[in-house]
């Protein structure tokens, strides 16, 4: 591990309100100080001018497929993707095989992620034993072997009974309950959102009233027992408001939102109209329809969902930023839209397509930042000091990240880190990129 000095960029630090051009100093891991002009002997000097220099960014909602299926992705190589991202800290869901639910797998991927990944991995263990929604798994034995939160992503929490009572649980370890908002009995498997897209296609539709019911359930159980509740990838103006309101009359929950449910409207998968971002008036080159990259759960919404989740994020509804980094291997998605397998694999456009968000002035690239590191750690609470501070101030670790907002590039999936090549932004220019990721001063990923 090298001294470095990352010398004259745009210091972002939303959790001090740092917005200024400065230096930061790294010894021995963390930062030493932060400060213009500043002096330092036997240090690597980097010049960062012109670039941005913000805290790592914490990923809470991302699939490694590690152990079991690790054809897909392997926590080395989602973590080498991560960094490539700009993201130091990252927590994988537990829809493995097996099912993260046993003090057993959980010690695996903490062990695994030491040895091979470039950044830090925080598991979260199942709610219920198999992800099945019979039993809830030993969720005391699960936060103590280290898990950071309980959610039994891919389903929604079976029961209101299951719920109620993983939420009290949640009182006692201290650990949210994510939730995966999906009525089943409405969805059936559908693979796109209910609306002109999926009638014109030929698809069954997945209603918004699937989404927005959970929603209110688990809002409703929250207030009833005072447990912490993290509403997963919002995708719906019905889903915000529900949020917003719950809020305000003081129910402890949080939520949040993924770059594609943020840019990307049910229009993709006409493959014409297209805009990219979707408030922006960029037109792109017509595509051909039913492409399977996608295909995600909750499916791509129309416009009026994405204006309302990108109004909850930039008036702070939407706590947080995450990516449903959800890698497949190209047989899961080579096949008819219907039998496609769900997911994007999002961690090395997340940045770049955000900034199309800031570009357009949809939302600040303060709050952008802020959303990818503050808001997760509102979310995680206090987890005795194994999450990055989400800081860049003298004492904390040197979780960092650099980018230029304004060196455009175009996708390539080819060329991503991760083993999941499903991304629709194949051939999409984005605004910028990282440059540069440090974890505990260690350079994980350098352009």
């Amino acid at each position: 591990m090298s001294d470095l000095l990352l010398r004259g960029g745009r210091v972002l630090d939303p959790s001090s309100g740092r917005d200024a051009v400065a230096d930061v100093l790294v010894r021995d891991g963390l930062v030493a100080s932060v400060g213009e002009r500043l002096a330092a002997d036997r240090v690597q000097i980097i010049d960062v001018a012109g670039l941005v220099v913000a805290p790592g960014f914490i990923d809470l909602h991302c699939h490694l497929r590690d152990p079991g299926l690790t054809y897909k992705e392997s926590i080395a190589s989602g973590g080498r993707a991560a960094a490539a991202g700009g993201f130091t800290t990252i927590c994988c869901m537990p829809n493995t095989d097996p099912v993260i639910d046993s003090r057993g797998i959980v010690e695996y991927v903490l062990r695994t992620a030491a040895a091979e990944s470039p950044v830090r991995v925080l598991p979260i263990g199942a709610v219920t034993k198999g992800q099945a929604g019979k039993e809830l798994a030993e969720l005391a034995e699960l936060a103590e072997a280290g898990v950071v939160a309980f959610s039994d992503d891919g389903r929604p929490v079976a029961t209101s009974s299951l719920m109620r009572h993983a939420l009290e649980y949640s009182r006692i370890t201290g650990r949210p309950v994510i939730d995966h908002c999906e009525d089943v009995t409405l969805t059936g498997g559908a693979p796109a959102n209910e609306g002109p897209v999926a009638a014109r296609l030929g698809l069954r539709g997945w209603p918004a009233a699937a989404e927005t019911i959970i929603i209110a359930r688990d809002l409703e159980l929250a207030a009833l027992t005072g447990g912490r509740l993290h509403i997963a990838h919002v995708s719906t103006a019905g889903g915000v408001e529900l949020i917003r309101q719950a809020k305000r009359s003081g129910v402890p929950v949080t939520a949040e939102v993924t770059p594609h449910h943020l840019t990307l409207t049910d229009a993709w998968l006409l493959g014409e109209g297209l805009r990219w971002p979707a408030t922006g008036t960029t037109s792109l080159d017509r595509r051909a329809p039913y492409d399977t990259r996608t295909k995600v759960n909750p499916p791509l919404r129309g416009d009026a969902d994405v204006e309302a989740v990108i109004a909850g994020l930039a008036d702070g509804t939407i706590d947080a930023i995450a990516t449903d980094h959800a890698p497949h291997a190209v047989v899961d998605k080579l096949c008819e839209y219907d039998e496609a397998a769900f997911g994007i694999s999002g961690f090395e456009t997340a940045l770049g397509a955000l900034l199309a968000l800031v570009e357009t002035g949809a939302v600040s690239l303060e709050r952008i930042v802020e959303a990818l590191t503050v808001g997760p750690l509102r979310v995680l609470g206090d987890l005795d000091g194994r999450v990055s501070p989400g800081r860049i101030a003298e004492g904390c670790p040197a979780d960092l990240v650099v980018f230029d907002p304004a060196h455009p590039w175009t996708v390539d999936p080819e060329h991503f880190l991760s083993k999941g090549k499903n991304s629709p932004l194949d051939g999409v220019e984005l605004p910028g990129r990282v440059v540069l990721t440090m974890v505990a001063g260690k350079v994980a990923y350098r352009a």
